[in-house]
């Protein structure tokens, strides 16, 4: 059964794609209006009906005119349902699309950002790649829904079509729609395991030496020619000679001038995944790299932003 359901759909989507939306793809904002929004009853509502219509064939039968009210009353009600299911999505709009980072294989936060028409929407269900969550969107309000997206390689990556649906308020009629929007978003190379580190030029060295700061490293002996003004008085007094602070500080990191060219014994896609590698491990310990690319020349420099900026120009690269 499902799978003559499963097969139906499919169908469908092929033949009407108008009405599921299969194909389109549409810029935002995307409004919900009555020409997109669809209503089936659902399962309960199908055998509620069936019910009134045996307690309106009793109620005629027996000349029960309350019994025949009651049965009027549930039908209106019924009707009434059908209508709140519908408005419930009608006014939707979609106004937004905010996306963070993720490397392929690893799933990325979406935000979707929906705002309200003149009226509440209540109890919508938001429907993509098999999640579902549910939220509602207050009278010209604004409600921000967090997805999760699955990813499976670098590169950008269009967003699934997706479905809002409403059952509310009764679960007596299934409201749906549609919507698919033409955004993308960028998922980051994954970085190999493990490998050599880069080879640094051989000056490097030279940076290596202690320079001069502005935190006392430790106390020495006074040698000739140590200024005045870093003689440690008070610490001179309890001991037979004189000494001085010093303010030399660790190391400074070394910079790593990350190159595509300096990799021509291995594929792209290697490449790419060791530059990812090496960007990741200076990234953890903060420090400053710069990275050469075909069509792109990115500067030294450190940090979060950086890195994203880097790890952004591997997943572009072709």
């Amino acid at each position: 059964m499902q799978e003559a359901i499963r097969r139906f759909r499919l169908w469908a989507e092929r033949r009407l794609p108008a009405l599921t939306r299969y194909r389109r793809r549409e810029d935002l904002p995307i409004l919900l209006h009555r020409r997109r929004i669809y209503i089936v009853p659902t399962g309960f509502g199908a055998a509620f009906t069936l019910l009134l219509l045996v307690m309106l064939v009793g109620a005629l039968n027996y000349s029960n005119n309350a019994a025949l009210m009651l049965t009027c009353l549930l039908g209106a009600t019924t009707s009434a349902s059908m209508l709140v299911a519908f408005r419930s999505l009608n006014g939707l709009r979609l106004t937004g699309v905010r996306h963070g980072h993720a490397i392929a294989g690893e799933p990325m936060a979406v935000q979707f950002v929906f705002a309200g028409g003149d009226h509440a929407h209540a109890s919508i269900h938001m429907e993509m790649d098999g999640q579902t969550e549910a939220f509602a969107v207050a009278a010209l309000g604004e409600t921000v829904v967090a997805m999760s997206l699955p990813t499976a390689q670098r590169g950008w990556q269009p967003l699934p079509r997706i479905k809002l649906w409403s059952n509310w308020p009764l679960g007596l009629f299934h409201a749906w729609s549609w919507i698919h929007p033409d955004q993308a978003v960028l998922v980051w190379p994954r970085p190999e395991t493990g490998g050599p580190p880069p080879v640094l030029p051989s000056d490097d060295g030279k940076k290596q030496r202690l320079h001069q700061g502005e935190d006392i490293a430790a106390l020495r002996a006074y040698r000739m020619g140590d200024p005045q003004r870093h003689i440690a008085w008070k610490h001179s007094a309890r001991h037979e000679q004189l000494l001085v602070k010093d303010f030399e500080q660790p190391e400074a990191q070394e910079e790593w001038r990350l190159d595509w060219r300096q990799l021509s014994q291995l594929v792209p896609e290697a490449r790419i995944a060791r530059l990812a590698r090496w960007l990741g491990e200076a990234e953890a310990v903060g420090r400053p790299t710069s990275l050469w690319l075909p069509h792109e020349d990115i500067g030294l420099g450190h940090g979060r932003s950086h890195y994203a900026h880097c790890m952004s120009a591997l997943a572009r690269l072709p």
